[in-house]
C-alpha cells in the first residue's frame, strides 16, 4: 500500500520521500514500485519516459528524519493502534509545525492516533484503497479536532490526484469497510456452518450480483489477519454489532497461519505465497451429479412472465416442455420428469399446488419450487414424496441469468439434488446448492448489506451519493447500494429483510427504520443523494 500511494503522488507530479525502517524493507518497497510501473508500461498505460520521470520524483530513505521538511506525511504501517500512535508522536517531533499528518488506517480511530501528537488539529485520515494507483476513492476522515482548512487542503489534493474524496467523521470502518466487512464476515459464517461451499458462495455473488470477485476470494486477497483485525476493531468500536464480531473460523485460520494469498493458503490454496493463481487442494469439491435421473420432459406451472421465461429457457435447452395454468387441470404433467412451479409467492397456494402435483406426477419426478424466501420444507411436506422436492431459485429466469440456487431441505434426496444440478448444467447455468434458509445465498448476503447502508444514511454519516461512490470506486462494485435499492425496489428489500430478521431474530438484521419509512411514503432513494 505504501508503494502504491507513493506511485499515485509521483504520477501526478508531486515530489515524494518514501521512507522505511530498514534498508531491506526500503528495497522491497522500491522493487514493488518498480514492478507496478513496469506493468503499466507493458500494458500501455504509461510511457517509458513517464515511468522514468515518475521514479525520478521519488527519494528513497531509511528513517523518519528524512521527513523533516515535507508538507504532508501519509503513514501506511500495519493496523496496530500502539504502533501508529508511537509513529505519530515521532512525526510530531520531527516534522515542521505546518505539516499535515495523515493516516491510511482502514478501521482504527484517527482521533486516538491524533491525540498522540501536539497538533491534533493537523491530523486527518486519508484511506486509499488497494491497488492505490487504480482505485479512485479516498476516504477523508475528519476528527472533532481536525482543522477545517486541513480537510479542505486534503480534499483539494485528492482532486489533483484524480481521486474522488468522500469526507466522513471518525467512525469505526468509515464507509466502505463498515459495509463490506459485515458481508464478508457473514460469508465466512456460511462456510463455517457448512451451509454452502466456498466455491458456491463465491460463484453466487460473482455471477448473481456481478461483483468483481466472491467474498472468500476477496478475503484471501485482503489477508485474513488484516480482515480479523478490521472486524475486531469495528466490533469493539462500533457498538458491538454482531455482524462485525469475527466468526470463530476466521480467528482459527489466522492462528493456523492460513492468511490468504500472502501465506499461500487461506480459503483457497495458491501456487506459492503472494501468488493469485489458485492451486488444487483436498477441499475442492466437484459438483456431484452421480445418481441424477434422466430428464426429458419438463412441466412448468404458472401463467406469468416467470413461467414464460422458464418455458423458453427449458425449450431452448432441448427439453420437451409443457406449460399449464395452475387454475386448470394438471393431468398433462403425468409423464414429466421435472416440474417447476412459478406461481404467486404465497405459502398456502404453493402447498396446495404441491399436494395436487403429488397426486398427478410419477413418484420419481422431481418437483421444484422457485420461491426465493419461503421455507421449501413447508412446501415439500405438502407433497406425498417430500424427498423429491427441491428449491430451484433462478435469480434471473431470462437467458442472461447465470446462477440457480438449488435448495436442499432436510428431506431432499441426494438423487433429487443431483438431478437439479444436472439440469442446471444443461441450461448453461451455475448451480449453487445451499440449505433451506431465508434468502438462500445471494439475498442473505446482499440485503443485510443494503440495510446497513440505509442505517448509515439514516444516521446522517454520509450521503447516498457518497456511500454509492465508496462501494463503486473503493470496492469495484458495479453499482452502489442505493442504486441497487432503487433498482429492486425498497418494498422488495423491506420484505426480504423482514423475512431474514424473523428467521434469525438477530438485532443487526432488523430492517432500518428509514427503509420502512421510505416504503410507507412510496418513495425511492434517488432523491436522497445530497443527504
Amino acid at each position: 500500500m505504501g508503494a502504491g500511494i507513493a506511485e499515485v503522488f509521483a504520477r501526478n507530479g508531486v515530489e515524494v520521500v518514501a521512507v522505511e525502517i530498514t534498508a531491506e524493507a526500503l528495497e522491497r518497497g522500491r522493487a514493488t514500485l518498480t514492478r507496478s510501473t513496469d506493468r503499466a508500461v507493458a500494458r500501455g498505460r504509461l510511457t517509458g519516459a513517464d515511468r522514468d520521470a515518475l521514479l525520478g520524483r521519488i527519494t528513497f530513505a531509511v528513517g523518519l528524519p528524512a521527513l523533516a521538511e515535507v508538507d504532508l506525511v501519509i503513514e501506511a504501517v500495519p493496523e496496530r493502534l500502539d504502533l501508529k500512535r508511537r509513529l505519530f508522536a515521532d512525526l510530531d517531533r520531527i516534522c515542521r509545525p505546518a505539516a499535515i499528518l495523515a493516516s491510511n488506517t482502514s478501521s482504527l480511530s484517527v482521533t486516538e492516533i491524533a491525540v498522540a501528537t501536539g497538533r491534533p488539529d493537523r491530523v486527518v485520515g486519508m484511506h486509499f484503497f488497494n491497488p492505490a494507483p487504480v482505485m479512485k476513492l479516498v476516504e477523508v476522515i475528519r476528527t472533532v479536532t481536525t482543522a477545517t482548512e486541513v480537510v479542505g487542503a486534503v480534499q483539494d489534493l485528492c482532486a489533483r490526484l484524480g481521486k474522488v474524496a468522500v469526507t466522513v467523521a471518525d467512525r469505526a470502518g468509515f464507509v466502505a469497510n463498515a459495509l463490506l466487512f459485515g458481508y464478508l464476515n457473514q460469508a465466512v459464517a456460511m462456510v463455517e456452518s457448512g451451509y454452502a461451499t466456498r466455491e458456491e458462495i463465491d460463484a453466487a455473488m460473482r455471477l448473481g450480483c456481478g461483483l468483481p470477485m466472491g467474498p472468500l476470494t476477496l478475503l484471501d486477497l485482503i489477508g485474513l489477519d488484516t480482515a480479523y483485525e478490521i472486524l475486531d476493531t469495528m466490533y469493539r468500536r462500533g457498538g458491538r454489532d454482531r455482524r462485525h464480531a469475527p466468526v470463530p473460523l476466521l480467528r482459527q485460520m489466522v492462528t493456523a497461519g492460513l492468511l490468504g494469498r500472502k501465506s499461500g493458503q487461506g480459503f483457497y490454496r495458491y501456487e506459492r505465497p503472494g501468488s493469485g493463481t489458485v492451486a488444487a487442494d483436498d477441499q475442492a469439491v466437484a459438483a456431484p451429479v452421480e445418481g441424477a435421473r434422466p430428464v426429458r420432459r419438463v412441466g412448468v406451472v404458472g401463467s406469468g412472465d416467470v413461467a414464460t421465461g422458464l418455458a423458453d429457457l427449458f425449450g431452448q435447452a432441448g427439453y420437451d416442455v409443457t406449460v399449464l395454468d395452475p387454475g386448470g387441470g394438471l393431468a398433462g404433467l403425468a409423464d414429466a420428469d421435472l416440474v417447476v412451479e412459478a406461481v404467486a409467492e404465497d405459502l398456502a397456494a404453493k402447498q396446495a399446488l404441491f399436494a395436487e402435483l403429488a397426486e398427478v406426477c410419477k413418484p420419481e419426478a422431481v418437483l421444484a419450487t422457485t420461491t426465493g424466501m419461503l421455507p421449501v420444507i413447508e412446501i415439500a411436506m405438502a407433497a406425498r414424496w417430500p424427498a423429491e422436492v427441491v428449491g430451484l431459485h433462478l435469480l434471473d429466469p431470462t437467458p442472461a441469468g447465470a446462477v440457480v440456487e438449488i435448495v436442499r431441505t432436510v428431506r431432499s434426496s441426494a438423487e433429487a439434488v443431483a438431478t437439479a444440478r444436472a439440469v442446471c448444467a444443461a441450461l448453461g447455468r451455475t448451480g449453487v446448492v445451499c440449505g433451506d434458509r431465508a434468502g438462500r445465498v445471494v439475498d442473505a448476503l446482499l440485503f443485510p448489506y443494503l440495510n446497513d447502508a440505509v442505517r448509515m444514511l439514516e444516521a446522517s454519516y454520509a450521503t447516498a451519493r457518497d456511500i454509492d461512490h465508496a462501494m463503486t470506486l473503493g470496492c469495484g462494485y458495479p453499482a452502489g447500494p442505493f442504486e441497487v435499492l432503487d433498482a429492486v425496489g425498497p418494498d422488495v428489500a423491506l420484505r426480504i429483510q423482514q423475512r431474514l430478521y424473523r428467521e434469525s431474530r438477530e438485532p443487526g438484521l432488523a430492517p432500518a427504520p428509514l427503509l420502512e419509512q421510505v416504503v410507507t411514503a412510496g418513495q425511492g432513494f434517488s432523491g436522497r443523494s445530497a443527504g
